[in-house]
This record gives structure tokens, C-alpha cells and sequence, in this order.
């Protein structure tokens, strides 16, 4: 069980914080929550000390782990924001507002509250991305806690966990905590299957420990050899992730990445050298060869992933990354703690308003979409759900919902693109504007500004809410010129 002392040792082990402030914050939380138990009998502020602590792995700066030890006060105590404000600090004071839900009487039906929470904590990205931080925390807690909730709550946490804060963790890149809430979901709600994927998984490991351990010593003394200095670590496909492959008519023996082996090395340049050096070794399987080094995911991921067939004729990929983009992979936006320090905050503002195409979506769906419960559906449908992955004519990758068309494309890129787009080729192609894109696709949008264009059935090719808004608007505007 973590203690007090516990986390202040953690927070000192990175930082020479003055921790009179944290056990301010500690007595605080402990004194509004003494009369409050867990479901599971503990005093409640287990939890917040948990949140605190978790948040102090990430080398979260102060502010966000005090204002994770009192996330709670303000929604379940007497406690009030002025006073947090008054007793700490501003920043605290909003951060705690942020992740504060909002009451019931303030809404006609438990439906559009439940929709406006979900909006306060999706839309917080735009003010505070470490508001998102914490409520990701305190959502992986609490599902490491979930066996004292009845069936019912642990079936909706667990719909609630897939449908909002994993695609979250997941667009933050922090796959260290969407990972582990995927698995504690799957389990709660399919327990069954659960546990046969979980035993073949196990059996896997015993059945090929040896040949791996083999395999990873050959790697290492390889690379060494021709002077590349590496850490390697084997690493099996989790539960959740064989189940979503077992769904695509995949066989578990026949899912090339079940076994990977990371090899992180010091530099880009190294990462390629190993790959050589892994493929004078092992044949390639040409197919699953993906570099995401040259072309990052949306999420800001990179590695060179390449499956290759191992002995005993065992398929295994080896994922190639710096440390960098090691620890980048694991945390995503939070590793900003670790690069930036102090100015961790103002980096993953400024990088997620530059480089992250989700960040300027919900912008986009936020402030046009006034209905809330309209909001969290379409965020659902065009962020979180299943999605395609194109790439522009200078490789730049574009994330879209499954069903995009070569116009949701277009707007995509720009607003301007859109509206001059007179021709679309993909994959060397002219198609039509209700083409319905591929996964790696690429598209080319030719543009002309004198052009008359978007026309009234473009609003039939969208898919997308901002396409459409986009279409609208000029269409709405050329009335209004022609008036």
C-alpha cells in the first residue's frame, strides 16, 4: 500500500521540491475525506494518494500532483475552489476545477450530464492538457479497483473506459496507461475469453522462452560486435490486443507481432544499422515491415518495426527504437516531464496545437457543435472509433474515420485545399470527390483558386463534421455575396 512517505521520497527522487506544500495538500485532502471509505472499506484518500503517486512516476511537475492529490474535494467534500485557490494556488485551483464533474442541477437528465462531463474532460486538452492527465490517472486507479463494484458499475466503467479515455491515452501517446485500462476493460467484460487468451499467452511464454532468450543474446552480441551498444527486451502481444486480432479472422498462432523484441540504441542512425544487421540474421517478412521513424504516427510514435522468421520457424518482430522515442512510445505527452522539466506545460501545448491532427479536431467540433450530448456522439464516431491512415505527396501521414472521402481529405489539410479542389488522384489515379479512401492511400488534391467550388452534393461525399461545416459555410457565403 502506498504511504505518504512514499510519495515524498518519489517526488524528492526528481525533484528539490520543497514538500511542505505537498503534506499541506495531503492534510488537506485527509481532513475533508476522513468520514469517506472506498467501496472497498479503505479510507478514501488511498485514492488521491494513489493518483499523486502515479502522477510522480511521470516526474509530473508539483502543481499537477498536489492538484491530483485534491481532485477529488471539491466534487465529494465542502471544500470549495476559492479556497484551494487561497491555501495553494491558481493553477491548482483550475487544474482541480478541471477534473471536477460537473452536478445534476445544473442538467435536465442524467443522459446530458453524463455528456457534458465527458465534454468538460475531452475539451480540456484546449486548456490544460495535464487536466486530461490527471483524469486518465484517476480513471486507471480506479479500474485497478474495480472488483469491489457491483457487475452493473464494472460493465459500464469498463464500456466507459473503451469508448473515452483509451482512445484519449492513445491520442496523447501514452500507451503505458491505455494499454493497462484496455486489459482491466476486456476483463471485466469478458472474462471468459479473457482468461483463455490469457492462458495460451502464458503457455506461449513458457513454450519459447529458451529460443528467445537465444535469439535476444545472438542480437546483442551481433550489434556489439559492429559497435552499436543497445538494451534489448522480449515482449509479448498483450490480451486485449490478441483479442482485437483474433476479431480480423487472425489465428492466434498466425498474429506476426504475438512476439517482438525491442532493441532500443543510442541514435536514428544506429536504428537503421540494426535493422541491416538484424536482417543479415533472420529473413524478413516484407509485408510487415513498417518505419515510423520516417513516418511518425499521428500520436507522435516512432520506431522501425520489422517481423522476421526466427527458429522453429517462429515469426517475431523486432521493434528498433532510440531511447528517445523509447520513452516518447511508453508516455507520450507526459514524457514532457522528463525532456522539458519546468517547462513541460507549455511544451505539450504548444506541440499538441502544432503537431497533433486530433488536438485540432475537437478545437474544430468544439466550437461549432453547441449541443453536448451531439458532441460526445460525434467525437465517438470521428475520433474514437475505427480509423484510416493516408499520406499526402510528402509522405505525411492524415488520420481520418473509416469511410473518408478524398473531400474530408482535402479539409483536412486546409480549409483553402478544400474549397479549391477541382481534381483528386490517389495512388496515381484520378477518382471521383466521393472516393472513399484506404488505409495508405496516397492523395493529391489539385487546387485552383479561381475555381467555383465546393458545389451543394460535396455535402453528400462528406463524412466528416468539419468538412461539412466547411462546405456549408462557403456555400452560405457565396449566398450571401449573390444577394
Amino acid at each position: 500500500m502506498i504511504t505518504y512517505n512514499d510519495l515524498e521520497k518519489k517526488v524528492l527522487s526528481y525533484t528539490p521540491f520543497d514538500v511542505r506544500k505537498l503534506r499541506k495538500a495531503y492534510n488537506y485532502a485527509s481532513n475533508y475525506h476522513k468520514d469517506q471509505l472506498r467501496a472497498s472499506g479503505e479510507p478514501y484518500i488511498i485514492h488521491p494518494l494513489n493518483i499523486a503517486y502515479i502522477l510522480t512516476c511521470m516526474n509530473a511537475d508539483m502543481d499537477t500532483v498536489i492538484a491530483g492529490m485534491l481532485h477529488d474535494v471539491v466534487e465529494d467534500t465542502e471544500s470549495t475552489l476559492d479556497e484551494i485557490e487561497s491555501i495553494f494556488n491558481k493553477t491548482i485551483r483550475d487544474l482541480v476545477d478541471g477534473v471536477t464533474k460537473m452536478t445534476k442541477f445544473d442538467f435536465s437528465s442524467s443522459k446530458e450530464l453524463s455528456a457534458s462531463n465527458l465534454r468538460k474532460i475531452i475539451v480540456s486538452l484546449i486548456k490544460d492538457p495535464r487536466i486530461i492527465i490527471i483524469k486518465l490517472v484517476d480513471r486507471l486507479h480506479n479500474m485497478r479497483t474495480l472488483e469491489y463494484k457491483s457487475l452493473e458499475k464494472q460493465q459500464k466503467k469498463a464500456v466507459e473506459t473503451l469508448e473515452i479515455y483509451v482512445p484519449l491515452a492513445y491520442y496523447i501517446g501514452a500507451s503505458k496507461i491505455k494499454d493497462e485500462l484496455e486489459n482491466i476493460s476486456f476483463k471485466y467484460l469478458k472474462p471468459s475469453l479473457y482468461g483463455d487468451i490469457n492462458k495460451q499467452r502464458e503457455d506461449l511464454k513458457d513454450n519459447t522462452r529458451k529460443i528467445l532468450e537465444e535469439v535476444k543474446k545472438n542480437v546483442f552480441n551481433l550489434l556489439k560486435k559492429n559497435g552499436i551498444k543497445t538494451n534489448l527486451e522480449i515482449r509479448y502481444k498483450d490480451n486485449y490486443s490478441i483479442y482485437k486480432k483474433l476479431l480480423t479472422n487472425n489465428k492466434f498462432e498466425t498474429i506476426h507481432d504475438m512476439i517482438s523484441v525491442k532493441v532500443i540504441v543510442k541514435n536514428e542512425k544506429d536504428c537503421y544499422l540494426a535493422l541491416m544487421l538484424i536482417h543479415s540474421m533472420f529473413t524478413p517478412i516484407n509485408n510487415y515491415f513498417k518505419d515510423y521513424i520516417a513516418s511518425p504516427k499521428t500520436n507522435k510514435y516512432q520506431s522501425i518495426h520489422t517481423t522476421v522468421f526466427g527458429p522453429d520457424n517462429r515469426l517475431i518482430q523486432f521493434q528498433i527504437r532510440t531511447n528517445e522515442m523509447e520513452t516518447m512510445a511508453i508516455y507520450g505527452l507526459t514524457s514532457y516531464w522528463f525532456k522539458y522539466k519546468n517547462n513541460a506545460r507549455i511544451k505539450m501545448q504548444e506541440d499538441l496545437e502544432e503537431n497533433f491532427q486530433f488536438f485540432k479536431s475537437i478545437k474544430e467540433l468544439d466550437s461549432t457543435i453547441l449541443d453536448n450530448i451531439e458532441f460526445v456522439s460525434l467525437i465517438k464516431k470521428e475520433l474514437f472509433s475505427s480509423n484510416i491512415y493516408v499520406y499526402t505527396t510528402k509522405g505525411e501521414v492524415i488520420e481520418l474515420p473509416s469511410g473518408s472521402t478524398v473531400v474530408d481529405f482535402a479539409y483536412k489539410i486546409h480549409t483553402d485545399v478544400g474549397n479549391s479542389m477541382v481534381a483528386s488522384i490517389v495512388n496515381d489515379e484520378y477518382v471521383p470527390f466521393d472516393y472513399v479512401l484506404e488505409n495508405q492511400d496516397r492523395v493529391r488534391i489539385i487546387t485552383d483558386e479561381k475555381a467555383y467550388v465546393p458545389k451543394e452534393d460535396w455535402l453528400n461525399y462528406a463524412k466528416t463534421t468539419t468538412a461539412k461545416n466547411k462546405i456549408r459555410e462557403f456555400l452560405h457565403d457565396e449566398k450571401e455575396i449573390d444577394k
